[in-house]
Order: structure tokens, then C-alpha cells, then sequence
């Protein structure tokens, strides 16, 4: 079967199992002679659940299996997703801590990527909230890591893209909301010292993010919409949203219905679209009421927006900065994006916290996260993207990576050799492989 991430680069002939449940898991991999990786919705956007060999796909290991009401916590298999959780628990005044910007990401790979949200200056990453997870091993045998128990598989695990063993169930905690509305606030910031400004003095929202203009030029460089979002309290909605307290009455996804031709995204497609958005959020600037939807994950309202880019697929740049290098790191990435002439229309700016973790992407500082259509001078931009990040001492999120080389991980990210390392003396090496830890020396 031919597989790819998100991005849909690259794509690779894979060997795919489906189990059933968690025995038939352990079952399949104690029957196989090579190396495996997990997959779960398929949303990292490059290679990292992709393995010619065995992949195994997860998606139906989707059994929501306990809830405890005093605390939030959920017990769900690997393969849930967390659009199930919301649907199920959202009604009954419960929603995600940690989002990523899909809903449709499994559990399982929430914990792999430890993926984060505009809430991370806040709470930090998903893994903050997980309480436990079951974890086949390379020796067969189902583990429950937490801090307590196995707490350096659990430390591995997180953040581990499936290359510590394959992720069976977990448990983790959500928080109470008294309904499904956001209050939203939208503050224009015409270049991006204002935006960074605005984002230091907002760090009591709860959550924060903005759109970056990636091909502004001259004084506009930089020049942002930064969102702030609240979850709205009963006492602050109006009689149309009380009728709908949980937006149980969902409205209609639209879907891509065709490759889009790989020219219609280009610096003037772009840089029009780009000028047109910014002028609409200034003219909408201030607070409104809008749906959780709308403001966690306005392109899940349409479906595989992904074919926008053309067959070729695309490609995601995300890096971290850290604080102290920030402006100059991020202000360098965007005057060689414009010099360039690659254009990227989803271009996400977030202010990151505190992180401390064996191998996950956070720490604090500033995440720019830009997608381009995969194009035979895109390797070439994004090695120069990584050199940028690398001399301001920023790394890579590799749940949306698809260029890294080993050598610019472990120049961005001395953490790499070390999880290696541990891979090798643990058996997970041998036993978990996908095609991005096979480029990437892991």
C-alpha cells in the first residue's frame, strides 16, 4: 500500500497491518521478523509513521475505556481520536488540556509527537496531562510507564515517535468548560516586534497564537493577527448561543475536491491573499463569540485541505527559538523566505513556555511554523531555513519534519545522540524503525 503523511511527501510502499485489538497487536509483533512503526490517523506530516516493512495502522484500537469525573481522566486506547473525545465529553463540561491544531490526531500520536497547543506559555505540552501509558516493548511485553512506574520509558516514550515501542492505551486528563464558545480577540500587530510585544503582554490568556505574513517586506516584516481565546463561562454567552451551549448543531465540512495544479500557489497568489486577510482582521479586530471549531481548528472544516498544494504534496517547516534569540532568529527565517519568492499562506506564530523533557520538541521561546509546496528548489530553501534556526539555537519538531538531516538534528538538538543511544541498549532500535528515524540516524 502506498503511504504518506499529511504533507503527502514522501510516499512509500508500505507493508500495512491492521489489528483489531491489543492482543492481535501483540500477536502480529512477536510474529514479525523485522522492524515496525505505529501509525495513527496519519497526521504527522512527513515520514515518521512510515515503514516499507510493517506499519502498523492503529485506527481501530479506538475504544474509549474509562472515565473518572472527579478529575477529568480518560482512559482510551492508543487509536482514539481526539475528535471522539471531544464529541463524547464535550457535552458532559469536559474538553482536551492540550490541543494540537487538528482534532483528528489519535491519542497515540499525541503522546508520540507530544504535540502542543496555544495554551503552551500556560500549561505546557499534552504530556503534562498524562497520567499513564501502556507500552509494548521491544521484548514483547506490555509496560505501564508513568512517573512513578517504568519512569524512563515514560520519559523516553513522550516526545519518542513511536520509537520506543508501540503505544496500546494511555490515561490522561481534560479540563471542566462551561460551554463550547470561545471568547476571541483579535489584535492586529503591524510588524512583528509589535506582535512579539503582544504576546509578552498576554501571557495571562489562557490561549494565544497568531498568522504571520511571511512575505511583508520593509517596516511591515512581521506584520501578524495575534488571536487571545478564553473559554466563555455560561454568564457570557447571548440568548442565540445559550440555544446552543455545546455547538452540538455542527456545521457542514467542506472538502477539496481535486488536486489544486502546483503553480496556483505562488508569491503573488500568496502575497494577495496575505494583504486581503490581514486588512479583514483589522477591520474585525477586537472580541466576539466564536465556536471552539472555528478557533482550534478553523482547516479541519475542510476536508483533505491538504490537495491544495498539488500531487507533489508539501513540505512544514517548524521550528523553536529560544526567547533570547528570538526576534533576531525569526526576523532572519522571514527575510530569506521573502528573498526566496516560496510563498506560505498558513504561516502560525506561537509564544512557547517552560518545557523540560528528554526528547520533545518545546521549550521557551518562539515556534514559526510555515507549510510550502514541495517544488524541486524546496530542499534547498529549508536547508538554509535550518541553518538560520540552528545558528539562533533553535530545533526541529519532527512530528512535521520531512527534510532534517542527521547532522543538522544533532547540531540543532545534542538530545538526538542520547536518544539513539538509548535506543540501541534498550533492543528499540532493532525492533522500531520508520523511514524519518532511518534518515535521521535514530
Amino acid at each position: 500500500m502506498i503511504l504518506s503523511g499529511w504533507g503527502r511527501y514522501p510516499r512509500a510502499e508500505c507493508s500495512v497491518y491492521r489489528p483489531r485489538d491489543q492482543e492481535a497487536v501483540r500477536t502480529a509483533f512477536a510474529a514479525a521478523e523485522a522492524h515496525v512503526i505505529a501509525r495513527g490517523n496519519g497526521r504527522a506530516y512527513g515520514d515518521s509513521a512510515l515503514n516499507p516493512t510493517w506499519t502498523f495502522d492503529m485506527r481501530d484500537l479506538r475504544r474509549l475505556l474509562a472515565f473518572d469525573p472527579a478529575n477529568g481522566q480518560v482512559v482510551a486506547e492508543a487509536g482514539v481520536l481526539l475528535s471522539d473525545v471531544i464529541d463524547v465529553f464535550l457535552p458532559r463540561g469536559w474538553f482536551p488540556a492540550v490541543t494540537p491544531g487538528t482534532k483528528f490526531v489519535s491519542v497515540g500520536g499525541a503522546i508520540a509527537a507530544d504535540v502542543h497547543g496555544k495554551n503552551h506559555h500556560k500549561v505546557g505540552s499534552f504530556a503534562a496531562f498524562v497520567d499513564w501509558i501502556d507500552v509494548l516493548c521491544p521484548d514483547g511485553v506490555v509496560r505501564r510507564a508513568s512517573l512513578e512506574e517504568e519512569s524512563e520509558l515514560f520519559a523516553w516514550t513522550i516526545g519518542g515517535m513511536g520509537l520506543t515501542g508501540i503505544i496500546l492505551r494511555a490515561a490522561f486528563r481534560m479540563v471542566p468548560v462551561e460551554t463550547g464558545w470561545i471568547r476571541h480577540l483579535t489584535l492586529p500587530a503591524p510588524d512583528l516586534t509589535t506582535a512579539m510585544a503582544l504576546f509578552e503582554q498576554s501571557q495571562a490568556a489562557t490561549y494565544s497564537v497568531a498568522w504571520i505574513d511571511c512575505l511583508a517586506g520593509g517596516p511591515a516584516t512581521g506584520r501578524s493577527l495575534v488571536m487571545l481565546g478564553e473559554h466563555a463561562t455560561l454568564e457570557q454567552l447571548g440568548p442565540a448561543q445559550l440555544d446552543d451551549r455545546w455547538l452540538e448543531t455542527r456545521k457542514r465540512k467542506k472538502a477539496v475536491p481535486l488536486d489544486f495544479p502546483s503553480a496556483a500557489l505562488n508569491r503573488w497568489s500568496v502575497r494577495a491573499f496575505n494583504r486581503l486577510y490581514y486588512a479583514n482582521g483589522r477591520r474585525q479586530a477586537g472580541e466576539t463569540l466564536i465556536d471552539f471549531d472555528s478557533y482550534f481548528y478553523p482547516l479541519d472544516a475542510i476536508l483533505e485541505w491538504n490537495r491544495i498544494y498539488g500531487r507533489k504534496g508539501f513540505a512544514q517547516f517548524q521550528c523553536v527559538i529560544p526567547l533570547e534569540a528570538a526576534e533576531r532568529g525569526l526576523r532572519a527565517l522571514l527575510t530569506e523566505i521573502g528573498r526566496s519568492g516560496q510563498a506560505s499562506f498558513l504561516a502560525v506564530l506561537k509564544r512557547m513556555g517552560v518545557q523540560q523533557s528528554r526528547f520533545s520538541f518545546p521549550m521557551e521561546g518562539y515556534t514559526l511554523a510555515l507549510d510550502f509546496p514541495m517544488r524541486r528548489s524546496t530542499p534547498q530553501l529549508f536547508a538554509e531555513l535550518e541553518r538560520i534556526a540552528i545558528d539562533h539555537g533553535g530545533r526541529f519538531y519532527l512530528a512535521k519534519d520531512s527534510q532534517l538531516t542527521a547532522k543538522r538534528l544533532r547540531l540543532a538538538d545534542p538530545r538526538a545522540q542520547a536518544f539513539a543511544t538509548m535506543r540501541a541498549q534498550t533492543g528499540a532500535a532493532t525492533r522500531f524503525q520508520s523511514l524519518q528515524s532511518e534518515r535521521l540516524g535514530l
